[in-house]
């Protein structure tokens, strides 16, 4: 990652902030602290290794600037105890804010570079070659481009990629022992309302990224972007997207910090798709049995969440223009607006989600029959979390706006060069 800052720092004349958001203990964060140290020193690239009590003094500052109602629910919120896909991002969205920066470059810890001609092939080539620019633009930058002109005076908000190598969900298992169980499975996170067909068919594009088939060379597309061809693992964001709305902050749910990709790709605001696919890997946590378990919930509080997106989905394509202001930005009041909605939504469909994965898991028997047990005593807190999170997410929407201001006069203070 050092690497790829500096190649963005010599090839493209920006500032780069490398930014480490370390939950790690104390042990590993001291051995992260020794990698960080021994980074060569490139000009225009500055290092921030923030570990959690770091991060707590920055969002402190933040929020109580910020002058919110809640301060501990919404510190909680940004910084919980517990694994959070979303809040992570989120802090990550405040101290870019706080450290004026344009735009968002996101890596995460268990994906690697792809090599080509013994060369790591860095995704943020595509990135600051057109993000921010107008979309009539960017089109000299790229392969091919199939984007409406009628939207090319729009800025290019996001540029992404997917990954390769393992799938990103650590369900391999369950299609290795029963194929049709993992359709069934899989299959849960659809609209209630699609058919079994549609259901198979979107079990088999799921968390697959782009395959397996290696970089031999670039492509890219400037286009609206569909959500099933990047990943949060490869992606960045411009400034007026990630200041104008947060990720959702839930705990223990994968999926929680695809919301934005959604919401640009609704919005209409140009994108630019390409092929530098980071390659995928799973720690060694996720093989121990305690994180098998854990990262099950993780998966069937993903599917429990469609139940809300879905509707807020279907609401936000529906609302399309209306989901920018006068200024062409993403306006976070429709969003607020049909998170609420869904709030009240009958609870009888992720009933059937749990039945469903209850029984499947209880037929693939060993841990997964283990699973099921547990899912079965948890099955009232899981239902209520669900909406729960949602509850949440509309708090944070609407607290956005000024905490992005806060973050912005709190600056940062860490351990930087």
């Amino acid at each position: 990652m050092g690497a790829e800052a500096a190649h963005a720092a010599r090839h493209f004349g920006v500032e780069v902030h490398l930014l480490i958001l370390d939950s790690s203990d104390e042990a590993t964060r001291t051995a992260h602290a020794r990698t960080v140290a021994a980074l060569p020193e490139v000009p225009h690239v500055v290092v921030h290794h923030l570990d959690e009590p770091a991060q707590r003094d920055f969002l402190r500052a933040a929020i109580e600037r910020a002058a919110l109602p809640d301060p501990d629910r919404v510190l909680d919120l940004m910084l919980p105890d517990a694994v959070s896909y979303g809040a992570c991002t989120n802090r990550a969205f405040l101290i870019a804010a706080a450290l004026g920066c344009r735009s968002v470059h996101r890596r995460d810890s268990d994906g690697r570079y792809q090599l080509f001609g013994g060369e790591p092939v860095f995704p943020v080539h595509h990135e600051l070659t057109s993000l921010g620019k107008r979309a009539s633009d960017a089109g000299a930058g790229v392969s091919e481009v199939t984007l409406d002109p009628a939207i090319a005076h729009r800025p290019v908000s996001m540029v992404g990629a997917s990954f390769v190598g393992e799938l990103s969900v650590d369900i391999g298992g369950i299609q290795e022992l029963d194929k049709e169980v993992y359709d069934e499975v899989v299959g849960l996170w659809a609209p209630a309302h699609w058919s079994d067909q549609e259901r198979r068919n979107l079990a088999e594009e799921s968390f697959k990224g782009a395959g397996m088939l290696p970089f031999t060379g670039d492509h890219s597309t400037l286009a609206l972007v569909d959500p099933m061809r990047v990943d949060m693992c490869n992606i960045a964001f411009l400034g007026d997207v990630y200041e104008r709305l947060p990720l959702p902050p839930a705990t223990a749910t994968i999926g929680s910090d695809y919301f934005l990709i959604h919401a640009v790709y609704d919005a209409a605001l140009p994108g630019v798709l390409h092929n530098r696919h980071i390659e995928n890997y799973y720690t060694g946590e996720r093989r121990t049995h305690a994180g098998f378990l854990a990262y099950q919930t993780r998966f069937v509080k993903f599917l429990l969440s469609m139940l809300y997106f879905h509707f807020v989905y279907d609401r936000m394509a529906e609302a399309g223009a209306g989901l920018l202001d006068e200024g062409g930005r993403l306006d976070p009041a429709p969003f607020a607006a049909f998170l609420a909605e869904s709030v009240g939504l009958d609870r009888t469909e992720n009933e059937r989600r749990l039945d469903t994965v209850e029984a499947a898991y209880g037929r693939l028997g060993g841990k997964y029959a283990e699973f099921a047990r547990g899912l079965a005593a948890d099955r009232q807190r899981l239902l209520d979390e669900a909406g729960r999170d949602i509850e949440d997410f509309v708090l944070l929407v609407e607290s956005w706006e000024a905490l992005v201001r806060a973050s912005r006069d709190a600056g940062v203070r860490s351990a930087s060069r």
